[in-house]
């Protein structure tokens, strides 16, 4: 990504987080990592669709009083070592669900 990229990036997360009144930072490259596992491991689509269940886990447990970086880092864990066993059980190039 180049420089410009990530200005463009962290302004409009800037932007949607003021938006939606979210006062958590957001770890762009931890989220975009994340995003890149599941793609790689399911597929494409499974990016964001992972992005939206880890953080919606995440905001689900601070609601519930844990701690939201150490709530998002478990979801993130749970969500690497899923999509890890997916892409072990998966025959090489076979993307069908």
């Amino acid at each position: 990504m180049t420089d410009d990229e990530q200005g463009l990036l962290t302004a409009w997360a800037d932007q949607l987080r003021d938006a939606l009144g979210i006062e958590a930072d957001v770890d762009i490259p931890a989220v975009l990592g994340l995003a890149g596992v599941a793609a790689h491991a399911v597929v494409r689509p499974a990016a964001p669709l992972t992005t939206y269940l880890v953080g919606f886990a995440a905001g689900q447990a601070a609601a519930a009083g844990q701690d939201s970086a150490e709530a998002a880092a478990a979801a993130t864990r749970v969500a690497r070592d899923l999509a890890r066993r997916t892409r072990e059980s998966t025959p090489e190039g076979d993307t069908s669900p």
